[in-house]
């Protein structure tokens, strides 16, 4: 019979369960979109969120430490947050195992207490919170759990049943409170998400038999002991790339923190591979495989003194199960097979910047686009956007290459500013300055209005008000039929997506694109830029720009290739 109280090992299990059920379910989730455009992705940005989280918990092995399953949640999800509907759920588990970590089991009571500082957390970290949304559901969850402890529910299976039961009633509100999901026919797609985390939290309550393996998770680390095996599963086509496998524990001295971690992690990357790294409150676990061990022991002494030191040559050992098996005869056929590499690893190069006062990141998909921006001066182009959220971590390792004391990040993307915020907060050692840039033409249009004779404030105001003036443009197609912005959309339809919502529908992608066009234009228009995708040619971009500048002669039209998928057409209208 299950208890009416959480331990650690039920909690790692519960979540595991959650964590599992959403990522079976992502695909379903994309489909929630709002706009019938093949990049839904919140389904897969929740799911990447919360994996990151499920990797760090499993690498616990099986610790019973509430304390140190809580910070592997809460860590987790928060370094691998992305998307909006991601950044938000690394903050309601923020919240929520902020309250945990303080007791050895979780009561109904105490659980009331988590799930409102989950809401909290959340609610704090997004600027103009949006009723129907994620953020709904999450609060009509707690206040439901609020009301069963109050009449004095003391069976944990009915109060999580009854909580999820409400959950889904409020998720089945949210087109009510957002009209933009009611004409789209659908429910909130990140309120869906935490319901799927909830229904696979409840299963494993239960004692539902479940797949909780994580893939690609870390290999098991307990809590205090490192206990890392460093024996080799040795194949006849095996390469040795890094000799020695190196562990040991840094009792630290001073603050860890998630930016030390991800440094140190970086550094680790650079000189070798098989990395784990496993942080708890008061000790780091480090494994790594390296030709360098010395390298990784220097780095970690800047941390606190080290113990459980322990060095293999994977090499020699490699070479007495060669020796072993020749006895039976396999010499000779393995050492055909192999060649034993003893290359020194290839350093960071873009570590090696000479120092400078400002720098620039943004995020772009295509080479055409990552090629603009990098013309534009930009230092670090984070491949990504509408259909490849980058993390928080993502935005924090870019952060560690760009070497400058301040640093503006342009997320061309309304879906990657949360998580830009949440870097730019996590960084301690630099300046960030997050301009809220929500497409590409937005984030050109920054850094082309950056000026070196005012301070990083004033420049980020001057961006600010410079990408209001910027209309952007967008051309897709339909995955599904509906009815958008009074028009109705057939699946395979071309569709032309503006600022504020859906300018123009067709059959026809030029047709779409100059109707989409016209919709942006007016009297102050000067300039019309055009950057065209991975699945158009060059000579059909042409053909297009040639009809554009016929019909606004009075503009400058210009052309360029961008290379993003999805969209045939990025188009900006200044």
């Amino acid at each position: 019979m299950a208890s009416n109280s959480v331990d650690a090992k039920m909690l790692t299990k519960m979540f595991l369960a959650g964590a599992k059920n959403l990522e079976s379910k992502k695909e379903w989730i994309n489909e929630l979109n709002v706009f019938p455009v093949p990049d839904g992705d919140t389904g897969t940005n929740m799911t990447l969120t919360i994996m990151s989280a499920a990797k760090e918990v499993t690498a616990l092995g099986d610790s019973t430490d509430m304390k140190a399953i809580c910070k592997a949640i809460s860590s987790g999800s928060l370094r691998g947050a992305r998307g909006n509907s991601g950044v938000i759920l690394s903050q309601l588990l923020r919240g929520f195992t902020k309250v945990a970590a303080d007791f050895d089991e979780l009561s109904i009571p105490v659980l009331v207490e988590a799930m409102d500082k989950a809401v909290e957390t959340a609610y704090k970290a997004v600027m103009k919170p949006k009723e129907g949304t994620i953020l709904t559901v999450a609060k009509g969850i707690a206040t439901r759990a609020g009301e069963l402890c109050d009449e004095g529910v003391t069976d944990l299976g009915m109060f999580i049943e009854e909580c999820i039961t409400y959950g889904n009633e409020v998720l089945a509100r949210t087109p009510e409170m957002l009209p933009v999901l009611k004409q789209a026919g659908v429910v909130d797609s990140g309120g869906q998400g935490l319901m799927q985390v909830m229904a696979g939290i409840y299963d494993a309550y239960c004692g539902k038999e479940l797949d909780l393996t994580i893939q690609d998770a870390p290999r098991s680390a307990s809590v205090g002991v490192a206990s890392y095996s460093s024996n080799l599963q040795v194949q006849a086509d095996m390469e040795i790339k890094y000799g020695y496998c190196t562990e040991f524990i840094i009792l630290l001295s001073k603050t860890f923190n998630i930016k030390h971690e991800i440094d140190f992690k970086e550094f680790l990357e650079s000189i070798g591979d098989s990395i784990v790294l496993v942080a708890d409150d008061d000790v780091v676990k480090v494994h790594v495989h390296t030709n360098d061990p010395g390298l990784a022991i220097q780095r970690a002494l800047k941390y606190g003194q080290l113990s459980n030191m322990k060095i293999d040559n994977m090499r020699m050992e490699h070479q007495e199960k060669l020796f072993k098996m020749s006895e039976k005869g396999q010499m000779q056929e393995i050492l055909q097979a192999e060649e034993i590499s003893t290359a020194t690893p290839v350093q960071d190069t873009a570590m090696a910047q000479p120092p400078k006062e400002v720098g620039f990141i943004a995020v772009a998909a295509g080479d055409g686009m990552a090629e603009i921006f990098q013309g534009l001066g930009v230092d670090f182009v984070i491949s990504g956007g509408q259909t490849m959220n980058p993390s928080t971590e993502d935005m924090l390792e870019a952060i560690a290459k760009v070497n400058a004391e301040h640093i503006f990040i342009l997320p061309n993307n309304k879906n990657i500013i949360l998580a830009a915020n949440q870097a730019a907060d996590l960084t301690e050692d630099k300046n960030i300055y997050v301009v809220p840039t929500k497409t590409i033409p937005q984030g050109i249009t920054s850094v082309i209005n950056y000026t070196a004779d005012v301070s990083p404030k004033e420049n980020l105001e001057v961006m600010k008000q410079e990408i209001e003036s910027v209309k952007t443009g967008e051309v897709t197609y339909a995955i599904r039929d509906t009815i958008l912005d009074g028009k109705e959309i057939r699946k395979d339809d071309f569709m032309g997506i503006g600022d504020h919502g859906l300018l123009a529908v067709s059959t026809e992608l030029v047709k779409t694109t100059c109707e989409m066009i016209d919709a942006m234009m007016d009297d102050d228009v000067e300039l019309i830029s055009i950057y065209y995708g991975a699945d158009v040619t060059e000579e059909d971009a042409e053909k297009l720009r040639g009809i554009v500048e016929e019909r606004y002669s009075s503009c400058d039209v210009e052309l360029q290739y961008g290379g993003q998928p999805v969209y045939y057409y990025i188009v900006s209208a200044e």
